[in-house]
């Protein structure tokens, strides 16, 4: 589902006043758009990419490290590869064009703390079951979603969405809970009535020995149009997903504020095929 209306013309232009800097991380998968703007081979042998971009006025300092994943570890074989330069940015509605050399980059502001890539159509890019394009201000605290409203999702059997998050789910994993990440497998299940999602099972780190858990999934409609589905563990909510496209899905607290994760992993889910 394309984002053209929510996000390039939802908001006005914004003002050329000078922004303080503002400093995202975040690792991607190291998929066509984003290894045609960094300059890297697509013959290239890349697990993910681990980003550091600084935003400041119309500027823009970018670090990358990339390469193949050294096992048990959050680093590169034999170190990486690295990637550094400058450049323009320009700031619309609600994203970002990155400039580098002949080559663009447009980058959607879901928040003041949370950017994510498109491609030249302005779709959202979808990830992987390792690692989504969500890039954050690691240690921001939730906050709203620009104005972003979608439409619900009809389909006839079920829709998979799966990931790898931090472990600061709410009421889930507490922060200081010995954890490093926890991995996903989300299906949504549709009414055979009404052709919309009615029950969940979620699958992952936290739900291993019991093989899953199961449940009603309730649909709900945020201030902003935003849609968010609330799995609930008898008749309480205890997952937040707000559905960014019809690819992907943000972990979110109880009052729809989407989640910020840290330099490793986001806190959005892509759809599995």
């Amino acid at each position: 589902m394309k984002l053209i209306a929510v996000l390039l013309s939802v908001l006005p232009i914004l003002s050329c006043a000078s922004d303080r800097e503002k400093n995202f991380a975040g690792s991607t998968p190291a998929g066509t758009v984003v290894r045609s703007f960094l300059g890297i081979p697509l013959n290239d042998s890349i697990d993910f990419i681990r980003w550091k971009l600084s935003i400041e006025d119309n500027s823009y300092s970018l670090e990358c490290n990339y390469g193949v994943g050294k096992p048990n570890t959050n680093g590169f074989i034999n170190g990486g590869k690295k990637i550094a330069f400058t450049g323009e940015v320009k700031k619309e509605a609600n994203y970002y064009e990155l400039k580098n050399g002949n080559k663009k980059l447009k980058i959607a502001r879901l928040n003041e703390n949370l950017l994510h890539p498109m491609d030249e159509a302005n779709n959202l890019l979808v990830g992987s079951s390792g690692w989504s394009y969500t890039l954050g201000i690691p240690g921001s605290a939730p906050s709203g979603i620009n104005n972003i409203s979608t439409a619900p999702t009809h389909f006839k059997d079920s829709l998979v969405f799966g990931g790898r998050t931090p472990c600061g789910i709410p009421d889930l994993f507490p922060p200081g809970r010995e954890c490093y990440k926890l991995k996903w497998r989300i299906v949504l299940f549709a009414d055979p009535g009404g052709n919309s999602p009615t029950r969940y099972r979620v699958y992952g780190t936290a739900w291993r020995q019991e093989g899953g858990k199961s449940g009603n999934l309730q649909v709900n409609t945020g201030s902003k149009g935003q849609l968010i589905y609330q799995l609930n563990d008898g008749d309480k909510g205890y997952l937040y997903l707000l559905k960014l496209d019809e690819h992907l899905l943000a972990f979110t607290d109880a009052n729809g504020n989407l989640l910020v994760g840290d330099e490793d992993f986001s806190y959005t889910l892509n759809r599995s095929e």
